[in-house]
């Protein structure tokens, strides 16, 4: 068989480009006002940096066509050897670009902080002096979604919804391994933690149905770690509120550890009704029967640890076995964890009781408590113990 021509062979590679003209590119087309921010961060970024990519390559073009060796009329100078206006031009240029690209970075750093609450609603208005946001917690599964409604006291997997125009408070944690939560038209990734809580504040600003997926490698069942995220008139949200509520089932601790084990390919599903302390006890890592919740065990540390009677606690505070089959009915292996840095909330130092939020002392900076210490609540306080020996 005669081989192709090399250009015939090239031709080939055309059909695969074309696939690409299928792309959804939601990044720079976003529906959600901090995600329409941060496309515009990328555009100045990249204008910015090719103010001086583009001169620099056609320079570079242009030095070696003009001096190429068959250019008898190029100036011809073995001697040169420095110019000041020339090295104030080359070093000018790129520190205004680096000056430029600092005071964008210092401004939108602070301005899209995810633990900042929103000051709008989008670039012509700005948030109502009585606007209350939408909670939201999302708790990051193997390999599932699950998004808690506290206010409205119900629950969905793989799927929620949020009316327009209305500010969303989201609070995020894992249930084993790290995982990212991303919708692209809403807004970035954040991390999700187990024992930790990370937060996202964000609007979105026109209807239709986003797609929600986990943007950092956890196992298995990765790939299809996907949720549709609805964006809906208020009407259209009430709608939505009453069918979970006439088609859900309860959300009971049992539940929630048959729910907990890895799985793919999950189903929507819905609760009518929650364990109003099942959030807190899934950001403790306390949700199994008989564990010790992260905050009592953070105040026992706090009070000077529990002396050598703290032995009889050895047995739950074993939580990187979770998923070995040998406590609470749980099963499988978990998966493989990423290391990214996150952002945590800041928490606020107490007293260690129920419903009190823990932060390891020493922890606090300049106000802000340092990253992975912040835990909400679950159960009962500890039996801790001054540690005298």
């Amino acid at each position: 068989m005669q081989k192709l021509p090399k250009f015939s062979r090239h031709l080939l590679i055309l059909p695969l480009l074309l696939t690409l003209a299928g792309c959804n590119l939601v990044v720079m087309s976003p529906s959600g006002d901090i995600a329409v921010q941060q496309r515009d961060l990328i555009i100045v970024s990249t204008v910015l940096m090719l103010l001086i990519i583009v001169p620099v390559i056609v320079l570079t073009l242009l030095f070696a066509w003009r001096y190429r060796r068959s250019n008898t009329t190029a100036t011809y100078d073995p001697e040169w050897h420095h110019s000041t206006r020339l090295e104030v031009v080359i070093w000018s240029a790129p520190l205004a670009i680096i000056i430029a690209l600092g005071a964008v970075t210092w401004i939108s750093t602070h301005k899209l902080d995810p633990f900042r609450p929103l000051d709008r609603i989008d670039a012509e208005r700005a948030i109502p002096a009585d606007a209350k946001p939408l909670t939201v917690e999302v708790v990051a599964l193997d390999w599932k979604w699950l998004f808690f409604y506290p206010e409205l006291g119900i629950a969905t997997v793989n799927e929620m919804a949020a009316p327009v125009d209305v500010p969303i408070s989201f609070r995020i944690t894992s249930s084993s391994v790290m995982n990212s939560f991303y919708v692209p038209a809403l807004a970035g990734q954040i991390y999700a933690m187990p024992g930790m809580e990370t937060r996202l504040h964000a609007v979105i600003n026109k209807e239709g149905v986003f797609d929600g997926f986990s943007a950092n490698y956890s196992g298995a069942g990765f790939s299809h770690m996907r949720f549709k995220f609805h964006g809906v008139d208020q009407q259209g949200f009430d709608q939505w509120v009453a069918q979970v509520k006439e088609k859900g089932t309860a959300l009971n601790r049992d539940t929630y550890l048959k729910l907990e084990r890895p799985s793919e390919r999950e189903p929507v599903r819905y609760f009518a009704s929650v364990d109003k302390n099942l959030f807190n006890a899934i950001l403790n890592m306390c949700a199994a029967p008989g564990k010790m919740c992260m905050n009592e065990m953070m105040h026992i540390d706090m009070m000077g640890g529990g002396g050598k009677e703290s032995a009889e606690n050895r047995e739950k505070l074993r939580y990187d076995d979770r998923h070995t089959g040998q406590t609470g009915g749980e099963q499988g292996a978990p998966a493989a964890e990423s290391h990214d840095a996150i952002e945590t909330k800041p928490a606020d130092a107490t007293n260690g009781k129920a419903g009190d939020t823990q932060t390891m002392p020493g922890m606090v900076h300049d106000g802000h408590a340092m990253p992975g210490m912040d835990h909400g609540t679950g159960g009962d306080a500890a039996p801790a113990q001054q540690n005298n020996n």
